[in-house]
């Protein structure tokens, strides 16, 4: 978003587009790498100055139209109260938020596998934004390739996550793994785990699929 805040003619040309493509009908926007709330509030400041201007213009607006952000930059783990207060929703990048909290270029080969989102430190902090989420009663859901492995769902689902976006192809077998899955005897397995200090708890996780 910073780009987009920093160049405002293009971000209205953008929301713009998006309006007048819903009018009338749902519409979710959501606001990508927001680095602190005012950013956030920036951005939706120019989101309302086009809603002015095309119902001036006798256009229908998105009906309903919900507001939320991407939460991928870990400065905003320290402004989640603030920020769920005005977001109509809110989604997880987990791709982008593992790889800012271990400092760790995915695209680098030497870094790419070093760090685990199945690590006690990545899992508590989407945790964190989950938790923050349903004592405000927004939505949350997570988006990225986590979502689409099996194991990886399954420690998500133990982090309290309700709706976790993937590619089509991953539906069937992590629906098979939802379908199998004791969601009571898996949180109580991963809450002493979570406070660990272990790198990861991937064998773990592997362990308690075998056995369940």
């Amino acid at each position: 978003i910073r780009m987009a805040l920093d160049r405002p003619a293009l971000l209205r040309l953008q929301l713009r587009a998006l309006l007048l493509a819903g009018e009338g009908i749902p519409m979710k926007i959501m606001f990508p790498m927001i680095a602190d709330v005012e950013e956030y509030k920036r951005a939706v400041e120019v989101l309302e100055i086009e809603k002015a201007y095309l119902v001036e213009r006798g256009h229908k607006l998105p009906d309903p139209l919900k507001v939320g952000a991407m939460i991928e930059i870990p400065s905003l783990l320290w402004q989640l109260d603030h920020l769920l207060e005005i977001v109509d929703f809110a989604s997880i990048g987990s791709n982008d938020l593992v790889q800012f909290l271990f400092a760790s270029d995915r695209g680098n080969p030497r870094l790419a596998g070093r760090y685990d989102p199945l690590s006690p430190a990545a899992l508590g902090a989407m945790r964190m934004i989950v938790e923050k989420a349903k004592s405000h009663g927004k939505p949350v859901t997570l988006c990225g390739e986590l979502g689409g492995r099996p194991l990886e769902a399954m420690g998500l689902i133990g982090i309290g996550l309700d709706s976790i976006s993937m590619v089509p192809s991953a539906i069937g077998p992590v629906k098979a793994m939802v379908r199998s899955l004791d969601r009571e005897k898996l949180w109580k397995f991963m809450e002493p785990l979570l406070s660990s200090s272990l790198h990861t708890i991937r064998p773990d996780l592997m362990e308690f699929a075998h056995r369940n």
